[in-house]
């Protein structure tokens, strides 16, 4: 199976995974165009997407995904035959606090996106090949004990959160529009992804951006929760590849053989950003709230707090699939992407700083008050 996008639509492309998805598209120099759809919510930014605009082939439209008639005239107005369907309410926290925009854009948005695809790549026939391709999670799968084999492609659902619930009933849709309409599809679902222009309300940038700002690191419960973690960039080339390899249908799972604990992470930043800072005299001037300005150690941060409700234990993921299929690994190990991942947000202050209004601060509060 072989499949050439032309003209991609990527909803959620001002987010931070869609972001990160369009450079690395456009970044192949393929022809065609890129028509980002996205609503600018509070985690679509688009200074996620800054300097594209000077792209020929980059085309970015402010809207809603819940607008079927809306989608369907941007998809026949340029000519798309391929979605990349990113966008999404993602943040567990916030699906505890208010899962009603979770259901509406997550399960009736992508809704939507199908009923609008249907109607002009299978009803009218307006292009001669298609792919609606569904980016996931592994939540959807549940949580695992500590000695449990890794979650698979026929793992059962059993979502545990409001927003994992709502992505396993997107998943079951695309899914029955393959089945019984013949909607040429293709979905992944993903470990914890991490890397540039995420939004910090995610842990590894959270902690990154509280260390350099001496501001205390919420850890729930014990730490002990395990997570794959997976860098946006071998997400990126993984959706790429299911893209132009993967067979109409199917789900590829898709990992980054980096499995730890929360707690593990959370320590090795504050070692990270401790060893940078006692380096650089310019950097303990430029972050003089870190504890590593002082001398001091970051770990002194660390504040367990109260675990949140349904939280699952332990994530894992057996990508062999895309392995066979798709020949897909991850390219970098924890440690190389964490260093990565800090050098980004060193130096790109400017871009998260915009991030910390006081909506962000109310919302910190609300979240980890319990």
């Amino acid at each position: 199976m072989s499949f050439e996008p032309v003209n991609l639509c990527v909803t959620g492309g001002a987010g931070f995974i869609g972001a990160n998805f369009v450079r690395h598209w456009l970044a192949r120099g393929r022809e065609g165009r890129v028509v980002v759809l996205d609503a600018l919510t509070y985690a679509g930014n688009l200074e996620n997407l800054g300097g594209l605009e000077r792209d020929p082939r980059f085309v970015f439209v402010r809207g809603d995904i819940c607008d079927e008639e809306a989608v369907r005239r941007l998809l026949e107005q340029h000519r798309i035959d391929t979605v990349v369907h990113f966008a999404a309410e993602s943040h567990v926290d916030r699906s505890i606090l208010g899962p009603d925009d979770f259901i509406r854009t997550n399960v009736l948005g992508t809704h939507a996106l199908l009923k609008a695809a249907k109607a002009l790549w299978l009803d009218r026939r307006t292009v001669a090949a298609h792919r609606f391709h569904h980016v996931s999670t592994d939540e959807v799968y549940g949580s695992l004990g500590p000695d449990d084999a890794p979650f698979h492609e026929s793992s059962p659902y059993a979502p545990n959160s409001p927003y994992s619930a709502s992505k396993a009933g997107s998943d079951h849709l695309v899914r029955a529009y393959h089945e019984t309409y013949g909607l040429d599809t293709t979905v992944t679902n993903c470990s914890n992804n991490y890397g540039p222009y995420q939004f910090p309300e995610k842990l590894i940038p959270l902690t990154l951006i509280n260390i350099l700002s001496g501001k205390p690191l919420p850890v729930y419960g014990d730490g002990l929760q395990v997570r794959d973690w997976l860098h946006v960039a071998d997400h990126c080339e993984a959706i790429a590849l299911a893209l132009t390899r993967g067979r109409p249908g199917e789900v590829y799972n898709i990992g980054g053989n980096s499995e730890t604990t929360n707690i593990h992470i959370v320590r090795t930043l504050c070692a990270l950003v401790d060893e940078h800072l006692a380096g650089r005299p310019d950097l303990r001037a430029a972050f003089p709230a870190s504890p590593g300005a002082a001398g001091r150690q970051a770990v002194q941060l660390i504040a367990h707090v109260r675990d949140r409700p349904g939280h699952d234990r332990r994530y894992a993921i057996d990508y062999r699939k895309a392995g066979r299929e798709l020949n897909y690994a991850p390219s970098r190990d924890l440690a190389a992407g964490l260093r990565e991942t800090l050098d980004w947000y060193l130096a790109n202050r400017s871009w998260w700083e915009a991030l910390l209004g006081r909506d962000y601060a109310a919302w910190l509060e609300k979240n980890y008050e319990r």
